[in-house]
């Protein structure tokens, strides 16, 4: 099997990731809707396909079984030749239950030999995934309420977190104001309005379905407290944007400290689209700056190259 035709798929709950040996392509593919998973993955039924998921957990599907189920028979109805990285870091051809959430187990998998004393923390769109690369025997099994249970899964990250998920009020214009539990903005906008990501990077759809352009965000983020831009000011904006953006800091690093205390790592790697936020703020490599496609879709290629590594196929 020439590395050519392999590629390699992730399917999120809201992404749907696919790598081949020269480019990333990202797709926004929410599985709590009708999914178009099978089409968008029609144009590559010639290739053979290595998968990870997590967006068997998506609520359109009432138990992770039959999320597993129809990931499984709608990438199998476009790509006949895939195989599934499961939970027991074996590849499978039908629908078992340890392939509920393996994606970050792959990459672990896949990074574990060239770094095998760091921790890996990647900042996706949704959540934020610690693993420590010298435990990953101890890491098979694991499923997400495990994970969440350990430290080892942040349910905060760069683009769909709402913001009252992460604050209950902001200091705006010096005043310290309860935030509304709506769904007005999330942390797209603070990454945007903060200059830690770009208005390309902002690939989820916003929560008023407007524009993904600072003003926008701005605009969202001062309705948080049920106010119109124009009445706390850009600067007021900024403001539930900075307590935002501290306070989930301070989470990721209370689970970061933990876990490298926990299992003796002893370096941090990220990865993800916040991969850089991670890095400003505690430091280690990004590997985004290595590759661009290693990093935004990291599973999707880790399952990949586990795959050509050993000879799978």
């Amino acid at each position: 099997m020439s590395p050519e035709s392999v590629i390699g798929i992730d399917v999120g709950g809201a992404n749907l990731k696919i790598v081949d040996g020269r480019d990333v392509v990202i797709h926004y593919c929410p599985m709590w809707q009708d999914s178009p998973l099978t089409e968008l993955l029609s144009i590559y039924s010639d290739k053979t396909a290595a998968v990870v998921m997590s967006g068997e957990l998506a609520d359109g599907f009432p138990d992770k079984n039959a999320g597993i189920e129809y990931i499984v028979k709608s990438v199998r109805d476009a790509v006949p030749d895939s195989y599934f990285y499961g939970m027991d870091g074996e590849f499978h051809t039908s629908p078992d239950r340890s392939l509920a959430a393996a994606n970050w187990l792959a990459s672990a998998d896949y990074l574990r030999n060239e770094y095998p004393s760091s921790l890996l923390v990647d900042m996706g769109s949704t959540t934020v995934d610690i693993i420590p690369l010298n435990s990953f025997e101890n890491l098979k099994g694991m499923t997400d309420l495990d994970r969440l249970r350990e430290g080892y899964l942040v349910y905060s990250g760069t683009l769909r977190t709402t913001v009252p998920a992460v604050i209950r009020s902001a200091s705006v214009n010096g005043i310290c104001t309860p935030v509304s539990s709506e769904y007005f903005a999330q942390s797209a906008d603070v990454h945007l309005v903060l200059g830690n990501i770009s208005e390309s990077d902002y690939t989820s759809p916003a929560a008023d379905g407007a524009g993904t352009d600072c003003n926008s965000s701005l605009r969202r983020l001062a309705r948080v407290v049920c106010s119109d831009l124009c009445e706390i000011g850009e600067d007021g904006a900024l403001d539930i944007a900075r307590d935002f953006y501290k306070k989930q800091m301070e989470i990721i690093g209370v689970a970061v400290r933990d876990a490298m205390d926990s299992t003796g790592c002893d370096s941090i790697i990220s990865g993800g689209i916040g991969s850089h936020i991670i890095v400003n703020e505690f430091g280690g490599l990004d590997l985004r700056k290595e590759s661009r496609k290693l990093s935004d879709a990291l599973p999707a290629f880790a399952v990949r190259e586990v795959a050509l590594r050993r000879g799978e196929f």
